[in-house]
């Protein structure tokens, strides 16, 4: 049977427009409620339906289940293609955060484009972060809530590293012969 703090965290996720953090959970079910072990109750009582509470970045929200998400899927989906900067730009973003454009830059070899990071900003993949503390107070950037939630992350630790990059394919054969260049010379210097 399902408890009274279960039931206000239940129906502030399912009133929520946005993802919510603990404290915005807490804050609009009420004093007194232990909005941890609520969720903890519910994630275990939602896994074997159609929905369930999880944890994106930090914010909780309902999602269908992994399993029934092609029912959901619209028929008409609206590719949102980027370019070879544009993912390139995301993927320093990712690793790297937070970075400024002259880090990008820097660690690309080439100028961005403001368009770049202007596309990436309107997908809701990345933010402005700050600024960094150095002269001229660069622009700082970082990967959202919805970066993570797109690409079914649970935080940035779970992208995938070189080795996971290289078995499935995904690195440029000129790039991985480079890498391996640099980690022999690396290693003979040592």
């Amino acid at each position: 049977m399902i408890g009274q703090d279960e039931r206000a965290v239940e129906a502030v996720l399912f009133a929520a427009e946005q993802p919510l953090t603990l404290a915005e959970i807490g804050a609009a079910a009420g004093e007194g409620v232990d909005v941890a072990a609520a969720l903890a109750a519910l994630v275990q009582s939602y896994a074997p339906r159609g929905i369930h509470p999880v944890e994106r970045g930090g914010r909780w929200h309902f999602e269908t289940a992994p399993d029934l998400a092609h029912i959901l899927r619209r028929t008409r989906e609206e590719p949102r293609k980027l370019s070879r900067a544009g993912i390139e730009t995301l993927a320093i973003i990712a690793y790297h955060e937070p970075v400024s454009r002259a880090e990008i830059e820097a660690i690309r070899g080439v100028q961005i484009s403001k368009g770049t990071i202007d596309v990436l900003m309107e997908a809701g993949w990345v933010r402005p972060a700050g600024r960094r503390e150095v002269p001229g107070r660069p622009l700082i950037y970082a990967t959202t809530a919805g970066f993570l939630s797109h690409f079914g992350l649970g935080s940035r630790r779970d992208l995938p590293g070189i080795d996971d990059l290289r078995a499935a394919g995904l690195l440029d054969p000129v790039d991985d012969m480079l890498f391996n260049v640099e980690v022999e010379s690396a290693g003979d210097e040592a």
